[in-house]
């Protein structure tokens, strides 16, 4: 497994992250739990969560049962906790908290307090490494929100402090803010960023490489659209309604992708990975295993292909990107 630090942090993270999201609502617990005992025999040290990952109106399970299960795996010992660099987020509306469901949610440091400690009590763990704010709330000042957080890390229930989902100019204004508090800030930022979805090129990324943020993509296969939908039609094998809407948006890009994978040999899961490892902006991309197999497969691959100058540029012809702006709208 390759390393890489954590965005201007000493802290040091593996070049996957092991996302939890289907953990409860798609993967039961005993099985969650393999699959991250065999992340880190495999050194994936890096575990992205939420607050808000759990609910499953069919299983009955409420928000906040991922967090529950990865604290009883913590619980189990074999210094597991101390292996992980743990992430998790704020924002979602947690019902059934200690406050009226108006202040259950957002970046008010009201909340920001209380999530933080029952994500703690379900978590099983006196800290979280990397706490994020899953959206970017306008209505709430930054003064608010950093004070809120300077609290969390003086407590040492917090040690760094990232975001999600923001646009270029929200990093800017919340390190900014940061900095007149002489705050570390925002330290990473995890955003949507695949071939299929790479807007985040024109603004974004330029923004936390100048900022010094890690760059952490969600949905790395878009949904399955790069994991080889076409073949796996083929075999008989269905896509959701959503999926296939995606799948028919995008089918000549992706008849020529996998029509290229098969060129060099290689499944397409393995190379829509590897092209996002090969991006300088990029720590780790987040992995969201149902299974083991999807564990053990395509991302341990994905660290061992090495992808020449001539076959990034086959694929950028492909899936086109963006140049940096102002010049991706001007001269």
């Amino acid at each position: 497994m390759d390393y890489t630090y954590l965005g201007r942090t000493g802290a040091k993270v593996s070049r996957l992250c092991l996302g939890t999201m289907n953990f409860g609502p798609h993967t039961p617990e005993d099985e969650s739990h393999t699959i991250m005992d065999a992340a880190l025999d495999l050194g994936i040290n890096f575990f992205d969560t939420a607050n808000a990952y759990g609910r499953s109106e069919e299983l009955g399970t409420p928000k906040g049962r991922t967090e529950e299960i990865i604290g009883n795996w913590f619980a189990k010992g074999g210094g597991r906790r101390d292996r992980v660099v743990l992430a998790t987020k704020v924002f979602g509306e947690m019902p059934g908290g200690t406050h009226p469901l108006a202040n259950e949610g957002g970046l008010s440091a009201l909340h920001i307090r209380k999530a933080c400690d029952e994500s703690l009590r379900r978590l099983q763990t006196d800290h979280i490494d990397l706490y994020q704010m899953h959206h970017v709330q306008r209505d709430t000042p930054w003064d608010e929100i950093w004070q809120a957080m300077e609290q969390l890390v003086t407590a040492g229930k917090v040690l760094y402090v990232g975001s999600s989902n923001f646009a270029g100019w929200h990093v800017a204004q919340a390190n900014e803010a940061a900095r007149q508090r002489h705050f570390l800030g925002l330290v990473a930022e995890q955003c949507v960023y695949n071939l299929t979805q790479r807007m985040v090129e024109v603004e974004l990324l330029p923004a936390c490489q100048g900022y010094g943020l890690g760059v952490i993509p969600w949905s790395p296969l878009a949904g399955g659209v790069l994991g080889g939908v076409l073949k796996q039609s083929s075999d008989g094998r269905r896509s959701a309604e959503r999926g296939r809407e995606r799948i028919e948006r995008f089918r000549p890009q992706i008849e020529r992708y996998e029509a290229f994978c098969d060129e060099i040999g290689q499944d397409p899961a393995v190379v829509a990975l590897a092209w996002l490892l090969h991006q300088p902006a990029v720590t780790a991309p987040i992995i969201g295993p149902r299974t083991l197999d999807q564990l053990t497969g395509a991302p341990i691959r994905a660290l061992e292909l090495r992808l020449d100058a001539e076959q990034l540029a086959a694929i950028d012809e492909i899936w086109p990107g963006y140049t940096t702006g102002p010049e991706q709208w001007a001269w």
